[in-house]
């Protein structure tokens, strides 16, 4: 199969009342359109996830900020994005004019921040935002407000206020309790969830015994995380059975994804494989709709908007 040849797509997903071709999407903070529109089409995607957009332009953390982990990556990029104003005028404009489907992805340092982005995009051609609430926040200590739900439903109760788009909410992973959070969520007015972020973790240069990322510790990513993600996807489903759920986390095959929309996703998003290899997203979205052909039961279910759990 060549990711790249034509295809005619056959089975499509719905997430949040918003179709996408397929059920596969990228990840934000992986795809780069100038860099990606040379290896596919971008609206073949189901949908494109892009990095984060924050209120002004970030730079982003000292380098270095990756390093290599057995069947993963770690790192501490830390947003880095030109800003909202230059997202609508360029990157925004451009893939819509592509024929994608956009998921913006929205990040913030405080709750101004985030009301802030969302406001500018509330008018906006993308088709859905992503809250990412993994940010560190000034608002609540510099902890993540994704830790915390009473201030994770604060949050998304004053984001749903300022805009009729369907907003999903991506949740971080490094909590005590995935349900609590992702409760708080919907009931904060979340149209739908995306899970998981990165997990924390560090590597050490023995040839100095000091962290080699420059801010210690990052986000680990890769099929390392797999397992995790997908057991985290399972447990909110279960607690959670109407809300529409993207899965994320180490896939890099069409049987991988598979296993995301068994345990209960609407539809999955690809990252760290594309970082590894450019055309990840779309193979995956091709091996994924042939494993739907034999599958009609499940195939049915995503058409309609509906997961197998």
């Amino acid at each position: 199969m060549d990711p790249l040849e034509p295809h005619s797509w056959k089975h499509g997903t719905v997430v949040a009342g918003v179709p996408w071709k397929n059920p596969v999407g990228t990840a934000s903070g992986t795809f780069n359109l100038d860099a990606c529109q040379d290896y596919y089409d971008v609206a073949d995607m189901g949908a494109i996830g892009t990095k984060g957009v924050s209120p002004i332009p970030w730079e982003g953390n000292p380098s270095p900020r990756t390093a290599e982990t057995p069947a993963g990556m770690v790192n501490s990029v830390g947003l880095q994005n030109p800003g909202v104003d230059r997202y609508l005028v360029d990157e925004l404009p451009r893939l819509k004019s592509l024929g994608a489907t956009v998921v913006t992805n929205v990040a913030g340092h405080s709750d101004d921040d985030y009301a802030q982005v969302v406001e500018r995009l509330a008018d906006s051609p993308a088709d859905m935002l992503e809250i990412n609430v993994s940010c560190p926040n000034v608002s609540h200590g510099g902890m993540s407000v994704g830790t915390d739900p009473k201030a994770l439903n604060r949050l998304i109760h004053r984001l749903r206020g300022m805009t009729d788009k369907p907003m999903v909410v991506k949740l971080t992973p490094n909590v005590t309790d995935i349900v609590a959070v992702a409760q708080a969520s919907v009931e904060g007015g979340a149209d739908a969830l995306s899970l998981i972020n990165t997990l924390v973790g560090m590597r050490i240069d023995i040839t100095t015994g000091e962290p080699i990322l420059a801010q210690e510790t990052g986000g680990v990513s890769g099929p390392c995380v797999f397992p995790i993600a997908l057991g985290f996807v399972w447990r909110v489903r279960k607690a959670l059975p109407d809300i529409p759920i993207i899965g994320i986390g180490g896939i890099d095959s069409g049987e991988k994804a598979l296993e995301f929309l068994y345990a209960g996703a609407n539809a999955v998003e690809v990252g760290a494989a594309a970082l590894l290899d450019p055309v990840a997203p779309v193979r995956v979205a091709r091996e994924l709709d042939d494993l739907l052909d034999s599958r009609p039961e499940l195939a049915d279910l995503l058409a309609q908007g509906k997961t197998w759990k």
